[in-house]
């Protein structure tokens, strides 16, 4: 008698609050209200940003209605603005910092860490539901309440980053040992103050982001995680969602594989409406704030961010377009491994592969006798934690053990995988697993998120704000482990399994991910004059691809969805959301090699390098492991490791 297949887990919330229903829940769901009030009032009472207006209630009856006199041009002179040069701004004066300001700061950021740190578990705990099941309409409710105090907390949090900014910065940290211990974020504060608008038109803004950019991009996730699409499987069509379509790109079958594409289109076609709504007004609403603020251009908004400047960008981009013919190579050798041999079915669909198709990109290549069912990848991945470190290991049997992985596809819940904090060294990490290599170095990447998270609740939140590029560092060090561990006693099929893996990984990050950069600028330049149509943004999308993927790809058969797929489009604070992966793993396979060099100096530092990202930017943390990552040389060295991989992928398919 068959046994059946294990099912794969969902996370355990339940371990935070007995439900959302629950009295624990509401009491400290309201407790939270409170003490950002209690903040709001510290922060008037101190002096920190200006005071909320207080408003006497009024009736119509006392107010006389305003009567405006008629203008004509002549009546309104033209505006002249006196030219400037340098001389004649003068300097900026900074408050004195004295023993009332300095404790002032002192509670201050105090108050934050406390309120900081039970905000983000009633975050997480929400989103928990959220993204698990878009029609979970109680969870949508209370997400929505709480998305009113996120929006208070992130005015407290601006008037904050105004006072630190007034003060002479350095003599606050003279003046007191704990403003020492947050030295980076106190600095990245007083120079992010440069860049805010008036206190007024800051609070305003946040209060119009709800029913902005964070409302654009709820109805993303709404919308794109409801849809139903119909594909032919097996004879007969069936409904799936729109997760469990794309994971059909993973199948042997291409003509599957063809009809799922196919599908996919279509359905993204019959919501393209919505879907270029939202990105119009997420990327209007940045736009505009982004100039407000004084930011040349949103671009350069995003480096602050991330704690890099152009320099750096250009640098690495440009050194990643030097080997775009190195990755169109894999894609060929792909091809080729894909064509029937001689001896093979003459089945139509798969003779003549001479370029992949769209849908050919995530193609299993090469044969695997290996069972990569969901305990076996669990086995697999603990066994290969462990031999970086028992600390590792202790991490991810704790994930599995205690249910910190939610790995079922199901209808309502989004695509893709991500690891979000929970508290303290407790993460929760969603998947939508298959059972193939890749899916276990998914799962290996998104636990690495969670090995970062371990590490970094040593430190108070405000001293936890890790920009994008560094977020991936734990993640892809993590998965290179797992990945070159099973490549490392492979036979040849398997080897050639193995290898497409991780190419194909590796090609969206840099291939992919470049014309992710090159759509968003695209869509930002033309988005500085109107609203883009939903064929506009497909066209945009298609010749970003064609400059990237060039001949390694059927330039008939490419997706101009894309701007409709990625989430990461429709953050409502965060934009180009995609250079920094190329960073992350680019840097991770710098370190990787770091390691191998010299592994138990190496072993004596990660740990510590994990707990500062929050502590000091990118690249005086990589100068401790020897990286400069303004030298063109290293982004050259990180990307000869996957040359070498593609020589010997091209080698074994011949």
């Amino acid at each position: 008698m068959a046994t059946a297949a294990p099912s794969l887990p969902r996370w355990d919330m339940n371990v935070v609050y007995p439900s959302l229903a629950s009295p624990e829940f509401a009491h400290d769901f309201q407790r939270l209200g409170q003490e950002v009030a209690e903040l709001e009032a510290f922060c008037d009472a101190s002096g920190i940003g200006l005071s909320p207006r207080h408003y006497q209630p009024v009736d119509a009856g006392t107010v006389p209605p305003r009567h405006y006199q008629p203008v004509d041009a002549g009546t309104v002179p033209p505006r002249h603005y006196q030219s400037v040069d340098a001389g004649t701004v003068p300097p900026r004066h900074y408050q004195s910092v004295d023993a009332g300001t300095a404790r002032t700061a002192e509670e201050t950021i105090e108050r934050f860490n406390v309120l900081l740190e039970k905000a983000n578990t009633i975050d997480a705990y929400l989103y928990a539901f959220v993204a698990t099941d878009s029609r979970d309409a109680m969870a949508q409710a209370r997400r929505s309440e709480y998305e009113q105090l996120e929006a208070r907390l992130s005015q407290l949090g601006t008037r904050f980053t105004a006072w630190i900014g007034s003060l002479d910065v350095e003599a606050l940290l003279q003046a007191s040992a704990l403003a020492r211990e947050y030295a980076y974020p106190l600095r990245r504060a007083h120079a992010r103050a440069e860049h805010l608008m008036s206190p007024a038109e800051e609070a305003l803004a946040s209060d119009l982001s709800l029913s902005g950019g964070v409302a654009w991009q709820k109805l993303w996730g709404n919308v794109s995680s409801q849809i139903a699409v119909p594909v032919q499987r097996d004879g007969e069509t069936v409904e799936l969602p729109m997760s469990a379509v794309r994971n059909l790109a993973h199948e042997a079958d291409r003509q599957l594989r063809r009809r799922a594409y196919e599908a996919e289109l279509a359905a993204w076609r019959r919501h393209e409406v919505p879907l270029a709504a939202a990105m119009n007004g997420i990327k209007g609403e940045y736009q505009t704030l982004a100039a407000r603020r004084h930011w040349a251009t949103p671009l350069d908004a995003s480096l602050f961010q991330n704690g890099i400047d152009r320099p750096v960008l250009e640098t690495m981009l440009g050194v990643a377009r030097e080997y775009f013919p190195i990755f169109r190579r894999y894609l060929r050798a792909k091809a080729r491994a894909l064509s029937p041999r001689p001896k093979q079915s003459k089945d139509a669909g798969a003779l003549g592969l001479e370029r992949l198709a769209w849908y050919d990109l995530f193609a299993p290549v090469g044969t695997s006798s290996s069972n990569w069912d969901f305990p076996s990848a669990r086995d697999f991945i603990l066994d290969q934690f462990g031999s970086f470190s028992e600390r590792m290991r202790g991490l991810g049997a704790r994930a599995f053990a205690e249910l910190w992985i939610d790995a079922e596809p199901r209808e309502g819940k989004r695509d893709g995988a991500f690891c979000m904090h929970l508290r303290g060294g407790e993460s929760r990490i969603l998947a939508n697993y298959q059972t193939t290599l890749s899916g276990v170095t998914t799962l290996a990447h998104e636990l690495g998120h969670a090995y970062h998270n371990l590490d970094l609740a040593d430190h108070q939140p405000l001293q936890r704000a890790t920009p994008m590029i560094l977020a991936e560092t734990a993640s892809t060090f993590s998965e290179t482990i797992v990945r070159l561990a099973a490549l490392r006693h492979a036979a040849r099929e398997e080897q050639i399994l193995i290898l497409n893996d991780q190419l194909q990984d590796a090609t969206q990050v840099v291939l992919d991910i470049t014309s992710r950069f090159l759509f968003e600028q695209g869509v930002f330049a033309n988005r500085a004059e109107r609203e883009l149509s939903p064929g506009e943004l497909s066209e945009l999308m298609l010749q970003a691809q064609r400059d990237t993927y060039g001949d390694g790809l059927d330039e008939m058969a490419l997706h101009p969805y894309m701007w409709a797929v990625k989430p990461h489009y429709y953050s409502a604070d965060v934009q180009f959301y995609n250079y920094p992966y190329m960073f992350g793993l680019l840097f991770g396979l710098g370190l990787y090699a770091r390691y191998l060099a010299e592994p138990e100096a190496f072993k004596a530092g990660y740990d510590e390098l994990l707990s500062a990202t929050g502590l000091a930017e990118a690249a005086t943390l990589a100068g401790r492991f020897g990286i400069d990552v303004r030298s063109a040389d290293f982004w050259r060295s990180s990307l000869e490791v996957i040359r070498a991989d593609v020589d010997r992928f091209e080698a074994l398919v011949g």
